[in-house]
């Protein structure tokens, strides 16, 4: 089994959802751990495998969307944090800007740092259990720098 050290994966998988789907990816060696990065539109400084996309001793990073930590994540905070606000919030999503005015309405109803608190953690959960489908050891974690197996029950993490 591959480690890989969450810090790493989280900024590679930031990478990948920072734009739309294909146009930034991420791999990680499954024999090393190594992260490589490559974009569409603009050239990383980095050397990459010439068989980064053909082999399969590379793994694809999941795009946000991919487990579901898009727009579906921001609809169930809304529902469990501003029930008043849902169907104002889902208007938001139906059109461009979405985010903006959702973080907008977030900060004027005061609860913009706990959905940055709950999209952090919604998101190490889906990348930990991603990791888990795919036979990665995760090390560390949000605020954690030591190692954290990602197949300890969830008591001893």
């Amino acid at each position: 089994m591959v480690a890989v050290k969450f810090d790493e994966l989280s900024l590679a998988f930031e990478l990948v959802g920072s734009a739309a789907p294909s146009e930034n990816n991420a791999y990680i060696s499954l024999d090393t751990g190594q992260i490589y990065c490559t974009s569409e539109f603009n050239p990383l400084d980095e050397e990459v495998p010439d068989d980064l996309d053909t082999s399969d001793r590379y793994l694809l990073v999941p795009h946000k969307t991919d487990l579901d930590l898009g727009k579906g994540l921001a609809l169930r905070f809304a529902a469990s944090e501003l029930p008043h606000c849902y169907d104002r919030i889902v208007d938001f999503f139906r059109h461009k800007g979405a985010y903006a005015r959702f973080k907008d309405l977030l900060d004027s109803e005061g609860t913009l740092e706990r959905w940055y608190k709950y999209e952090a953690e919604a998101t190490e959960r889906a990348l930990r259990d991603w990791c888990a489908e795919n036979g990665i050891q995760l090390i560390g974690g949000i605020g954690d720098s030591a190692a954290q197996p990602v197949d300890a029950p969830a008591g001893d993490r």
